[in-house]
């Protein structure tokens, strides 16, 4: 019974673990030819290829994907630019008829552009403007979200409290509060990063971002 059950166990592991390398190859399959796996940045060999899907885009579709090899996919995932010179090959990868390597490309070229071989790289490059729009479109989302910081520069959210570092004049309220105030659950003004919504002796008041401090307590 032992002996049955344990090959039962066995067989399912397998058979699992089977179709995950399956599903794993499906996936790459069609990435790895058309990479001759081979990183489609750097154009090193590497028969462990990772799909890289070029943001803001996260399926994996393979017009989203680039195939790095190891080095380039943990350097670009760390977000490590430090060692410049590592990317020179992009002068040659940017010229990639594929649009998500040139996307890729022009990327990390834009984020390297005080260095002058990338800059001339960037100005010299002809892409269609739907890749360098889909290039910069993670930076223009992160430019655009609004977020909320106290004083020195700590992320604010709704529900969170926090103290007045100085004495505030409250407009309407005829009151002034002190410094040292805490004011608790506070909520963040949309649209607004520098102001938020809190209550001080029952008054619903807004209150600049500069002169606030989260509060721990």
């Amino acid at each position: 019974m032992v002996f049955y059950l344990g090959r039962f166990v066995f067989c399912f592991l397998e058979f699992v673990f089977g179709m995950m390398y399956f599903r794993a190859m499906s996936i790459n399959s069609a990435l790895q030819n058309r990479s001759s796996n081979a990183c489609e940045l750097c154009s090193e060999p590497d028969t462990n290829l990772h799909g890289y899907a070029v943001p803001p885009k996260e399926n994996d579709a393979i017009d989203n994907l680039v195939a790095l090899c190891s080095n380039c996919y943990d350097k670009i995932t760390r977000s490590d630019f430090s060692d410049t010179n590592y990317w020179r090959f992009l002068t040659g990868s940017i010229w990639n008829e594929i649009p998500s390597v040139q996307a890729l490309s022009y990327k990390i070229l834009f984020k390297l552009s005080a260095e002058e071989w990338a800059s001339e790289t960037v100005e010299s490059a002809q892409l269609d403007e739907s890749v360098i729009n889909w290039a910069n479109a993670e930076d223009d989302l992160e430019a655009a979200r609004i977020i909320h910081k106290d004083a020195f520069g700590v992320v604010l959210a709704t529900g969170d409290s926090v103290v007045l570092t100085q004495n505030l004049n409250v407009k309407g309220a005829n009151f002034i509060a002190p410094k040292g105030t805490i004011v608790r659950k506070i909520k963040l003004v949309e649209n607004n990063a520098e102001q938020v919504e809190g209550k001080i002796e029952g008054d619903t008041i807004v209150i600049l971002t500069k002169y606030l401090r989260k509060s721990t307590v």
